[in-house]
């Protein structure tokens, strides 16, 4: 397994290794201890699938309260998965990177708690799956407008497929600035 850096230092790209031959193949996707050895040390407390069709468009979510880290991955198809930093006071605040992540890469994106999430749907059809830090709290569910010029996301689809929930997400600017995660600096074991 191989982790890497993203130009946002806590999100971290993995490529697990993938063992195959002409049956098929076989790859480990989670394994506490392991991942913890990488610097990924969280407990992950919860599981999710979606499947999603072509040009659908998922997000950007997030939780203001229960922030979720995930770890995501694509078992069928193709997605292109976007992590933003909007954690206040960070140095990266508001920027993002992107990937993709597909049946065939087999690539796993890790996303710190604080950050908001999207991905858009590549393929025919793609199965999303995800593991959480926390419990999807609904009361705490936070969106922001996908195509918001502030944030300039370099989409590869022009015409999304959008619920009608996302579709009134506000820019990040229109966001009331209470619902927004703090960035908390870490420095010799200590929070500040």
């Amino acid at each position: 397994m191989l982790v890497l850096d993203t130009d946002i230092p806590e999100v971290k790209l993995i490529k697990p290794k993938s063992h195959g031959d002409s049956r098929g193949f076989f790859l480990e996707t989670f394994q506490k201890e392991r991942y913890k050895e990488m610097g990924i040390d969280h407990n992950f407390i919860q599981d999710n699938h979606s499947r999603s069709k072509k040009n659908t468009l998922r997000g950007l979510h997030y939780q203001s309260k229960n922030t979720q880290g995930k770890l995501v991955r694509v078992s069928r198809g193709s997605v292109y998965d976007v992590a933003v930093d909007i954690r206040k006071g960070s140095p990266t605040y508001k920027k993002w990177v992107a990937y993709v992540l597909n049946d065939e890469n087999h690539h796993q994106l890790f996303i710190p708690p604080g950050f908001a999430h999207g991905f858009c749907v590549l393929s025919d059809y793609a199965d999303f799956e995800y593991k959480c830090t926390d419990l999807y709290s609904p009361n705490y569910e936070v969106g922001l407008q996908w195509s918001d010029p502030e944030l300039d996301i370099d989409w590869p689809i022009s015409n999304p497929l959008v619920s009608e929930k996302d579709k009134a997400n506000p820019l990040l600017k229109n966001l009331d600035d209470k619902l927004l995660p703090i960035f908390i600096k870490e420095v010799d074991g200590g929070k500040y």
